[in-house]
């Protein structure tokens, strides 16, 4: 198997593993096991665990970062900000949750998602800012907007098929647009 495709196959399956027992539960023997190869093979692709672990999150970090900032703008922002998530977390699902619930958790890896929440909220900020002039609502307003965005995509990744995707984004949408609204007032 070429080189990249067995790094590909280490992540994807290094992501499941520590996606389903936490990154200190999980050992290189989990992660070989996962990916049906020998430890001495996950090492020859990666030094550490940590190393393995933070080249997850950057993956999944930098994709979405790239993704939110193309597609998120104020002039053609209504539904794609679920839309970049939810196509991120279709993507890589595993690394998706290690993003937002495991990384927040773990000290040497919690700046991963900290820096994407900040991203999100700026962004939020940024739209929000001309309907919303009270600056502690729309603080409140961003960070409760963002936090309710990801908990969807995950809950929505677990429900339902990705035929029914384009369905969540509007309902999304149609949410924050009403929260966006009620603060507003």
């Amino acid at each position: 198997m070429p080189r990249e495709e067995r790094r590909a196959q280490i992540l994807g399956a290094a992501a499941t593993a520590f996606a389903e027992t936490g990154y200190a539960a999980t050992s290189m023997d989990d992660v070989a096991h996962s990916a049906g190869i020998t430890k001495l093979i996950v090492y020859r692709h990666f030094e550490s665990k940590a190393d393995l672990y933070r080249e997850i999150l950057e993956q999944v970090a930098h994709r979405l970062a790239d993704e939110w900032w193309a597609h998120t703008d104020a002039e053609h922002s209504r539904g794609q900000a679920a839309r970049v998530l939810l196509a991120a977390a279709r993507a890589h699902p595993d690394g998706f949750r290690l993003l937002f619930l495991h990384a927040p958790r773990e000290p040497e890896f919690a700046s991963y998602h900290a820096e994407f929440r900040a991203i999100q909220i700026d962004l939020a900020d940024r739209l929000f800012a001309p309907y919303v002039t009270d600056p502690l609502i729309r603080e409140w307003l961003c960070r409760q907007t963002v936090d309710h965005l990801v908990d969807a995509v995950l809950n929505w990744i677990d429900l339902a098929d990705p035929t029914n995707d384009d369905r969540f984004a509007d309902l999304t949408t149609d949410g924050i647009v009403a929260m966006v609204r009620s603060a507003a007032r």
